[in-house]
């Protein structure tokens, strides 16, 4: 966990609890058949896989699911990234996975995670543990190649999914 989050046990603790159950219960844990987008996604450094689905309504996510297997940081991840998604607008998915990739990959600056990751600030120890870093960004990687694949079918993102890679 973070610097900020260790002083604070309680919350390192309650972080901690959140990602064991969403790593033991996983939502969106299945198949959408007929999926607009599939999406395969590997980890060759630990094993761990998904395949995302992604069904989207003009420009906005319908719905979305995974399914996989990993550690418990790559499956929490992918079960809370695709409860923050699910609805969103394509556009404000794209932003939330820079606000998140961002987390999960440096420093943060200033104290607590980023402004608006809401619940996926349990995610925001990460970037302490480079080897756990591509397990939590597994399947928002997923996501961005959906998303960037969506732009170059329909061109609905414009060029902003460059800037995310």
């Amino acid at each position: 966990m973070s610097a900020a989050v260790t002083a604070n046990a309680p919350m390192a603790a309650l972080y901690q609890e959140m990602i064991i159950e969403h790593a033991h219960s996983p939502r969106n844990r299945r198949p959408i058949p007929g999926a607009d987008q599939t999406i395969e996604a590997v980890n060759p450094l630990c094993g761990d896989h998904l395949t995302l689905y992604v069904q989207n309504d003009g420009d906005h996510i319908a719905d979305i699911a995974f399914e996989g297997d990993g550690c418990a940081i790559s499956k929490a991840s992918a079960s809370l990234m695709t409860s923050a998604v699910k609805g969103l607008q394509n556009d404000a998915a794209l932003a939330l996975f820079r606000r998140v990739h961002s987390m999960l990959t440096t420093k943060p600056v200033g104290e607590g995670p980023p402004e608006g990751v809401g619940k996926l600030a349990v995610l925001s120890g990460v970037w302490e543990y480079p080897a756990r870093v591509k397990c939590a960004t597994l399947s928002w990687q997923a996501l961005h190649s959906a998303l960037k694949e969506l732009t170059l079918s329909t061109g609905s993102l414009g060029n902003e999914t460059e800037e995310a890679a």
